[in-house]
């Protein structure tokens, strides 16, 4: 007999005498002579209708335990539907119950429930339809991006999760560490790291990119795809202390031809989801924000605004608006400047580039003006900043004088350093937070609702 997923049922809709299907059931309804099964197995977000006739008495035991969240395998004959609601249904001839879900106990009644109920029991959120599209879209996401270097030639590299630098210089990172806490070794009143496990201090990585460009300056264009970690003490919905990164590194590439891919790329990822995740994306448009797939089309459609950070800076100062962050050159843009800026004044996606140096980190090229450097950020409208990057510096005596202005430790960064004094080369790259762009596609408020497992300030649940 065949098994099939109810995805491939609903698209197929092979009409067929046999066929075998398993999942959760999400609803019932029950009549004098009939009884209805909504069946869900997590492919798509639509359900499977099963028809039960209660002339199988068979199957009229199996009734009352046939209650929302208990698992099932049905078989019998796929039909087409009379109702106005589904194409085709299945005719039920065998029902095995594989896991009851006693009614008065189960956390998912048939009802909305709050997010932040949800995220209570995230080992059950996933059946529900937004967490079931939250997932399959991250899916998507995920595999547009690999496809989208991959057809480009780039090399996917595993870079560590352990490392002993600080790529953003900023020093919120995790410490990793297997020395007794309640009898640290010391030695002239410090803690002795030279018996901790790897010999030295070490943490979990926030970026994987000082590592990237070590194979950028070997193998041509590469990128990175994995976990990365911020030890903030943030409790915002748009923080979280672990989440994914994409970064790709490109060698012979300059500050323009890093925009150029920045910008291919988003539009390439948004628009395989919309493509490929249809059902899903009019879930979202439907139920969490209202405008989401066309406001995604467009971005799809349209050429990016370039501009620099100083013609920014002008447009916000011409802005009739009393933003929480005063505006003059030299600040940090905030989420509210990079909102008004896409939204209301350019009402398009738009690239920055040039930053004042002090905001930006150690690796970035400085322009000849000495005070900027050659970074881009690309905005987007609901979220602000969505993609962070640069030029590298590929000057040795200029980065090592970044190093001493930032008071950064030099012998730290010794390998970084001598990849500037062998063979040195022009090179580019930027960052994507994975988790923001999911946020950004399917209109979700809080981050911890797009990754499967949240981990922020003061929660490591489950």
């Amino acid at each position: 007999m065949q098994t099939m997923r109810v995805k491939s049922i609903l698209t197929e809709k092979p009409l067929v005498e046999k066929i075998k299907v398993s999942g959760w059931i999400r609803t019932t309804r029950d009549s004098k002579s009939f009884s209805f099964i909504e069946l869900n197995d997590g492919s798509v977000i639509t359900n499977l209708q099963i028809f039960i006739d209660k002339s199988n008495a068979e199957l009229v035991k199996l009734i009352p335990d046939l209650t929302t969240g208990a698992s099932i395998e049905a078989q019998g004959a796929l039909k087409a539907s009379p109702g106005g609601k589904q194409d085709v249904e299945l005719h039920a001839e065998r029902i095995t119950i594989l896991g009851k879900a006693p009614a008065e106990e189960y956390p998912l009644q048939k009802k909305r429930h709050s997010f932040e109920y949800l995220r209570e029991i995230a080992h059950l959120r996933p059946r529900t339809n937004t967490f079931g599209a939250v997932t399959r879209v991250r899916n998507a996401l995920s595999f547009a991006i690999h496809k989208f270097f991959q057809e480009r030639e780039f090399l996917y590299i595993h870079t560590p999760i352990i490392t002993a630098s600080d790529c953003e210089g900023a020093g919120q990172m995790f410490q990793v560490t297997t020395l007794p806490l309640d009898n640290l070794p010391r030695e002239n009143g410090n803690v002795d790291f030279s018996k901790d496990f790897f010999g030295k201090k070490t943490f979990l990585t926030v970026s994987g990119q000082l590592e990237g460009e070590i194979y950028a300056c070997a193998l041509g264009n590469i990128y990175t795809f994995g976990p990365t970690f911020r030890a903030e003490h943030s409790l915002t919905s748009r923080h979280l202390a672990e989440f994914w990164m994409i970064e790709p590194e490109m060698a012979f590439c300059d500050l323009k031809q890093n925009m150029d891919t920045a910008e291919e790329f988003l539009k390439y990822i948004i628009g395989y989801v919309l493509e490929h995740c249809a059902p899903d994306m009019e879930f979202f448009n439907k139920w969490i924000e209202a405008g989401r797939m066309e406001t995604l089309q467009k971005i799809v459609a349209s050429t990016f605004t370039r501009i620099t950070y100083t013609e920014a800076i002008a447009e916000l100062e011409k802005a009739k608006v009393d933003f929480e962050y005063p505006v003059k050159w030299g600040i940090d843009l905030q989420s509210e400047h990079e909102k008004y800026l896409t939204e209301q004044v350019f009402k398009n996606p738009v690239i920055i580039s040039d930053y004042p140096k002090e905001i930006k980190a150690f690796y970035m090229k400085m322009n000849d003006d000495n005070k900027t450097v050659r970074a881009m950020d690309v905005l987007v409208p609901k979220i602000g900043e969505i993609i962070g990057g640069s030029e590298r510096e590929a000057d040795l005596e200029k980065l090592r004088a970044r190093l001493h202005e930032l008071k950064l430790d030099e012998k730290e960064y010794w390998w970084y350093l001598e990849l500037r004094k062998y063979g040195t080369i022009p090179h580019s790259g930027f960052g994507l937070g994975f988790e923001r762009l999911i946020q950004f596609v399917t209109g979700m408020q809080n981050i911890r609702d797009v990754i499967p497992f949240p981990r922020a300030y003061t929660s490591a649940e489950f």
